[in-house]
């Protein structure tokens, strides 16, 4: 949990002091789809592992 908050407050910071409106939104959606894009290589990840896919 209390890494969870952590992750919060550096999120949080890294996006306080910047000045543009749509500079500060174009940062926000893009940690946003990164953060998707790394959800969904964990998910295709472990669902080969539990499937038994063989990694050769």
């Amino acid at each position: 949990m209390k890494t969870l908050s952590l992750i919060k407050q550096i999120y949080l910071q890294g996006f306080q002091d910047l000045g543009n409106h749509f500079v500060k939104s174009y940062f926000k959606i893009f940690a946003w789809f990164g953060f998707a894009m790394y959800g969904i290589v964990v998910y295709a990840f472990l669902f080969r592992v539990s499937t038994g896919f063989a990694f050769d």
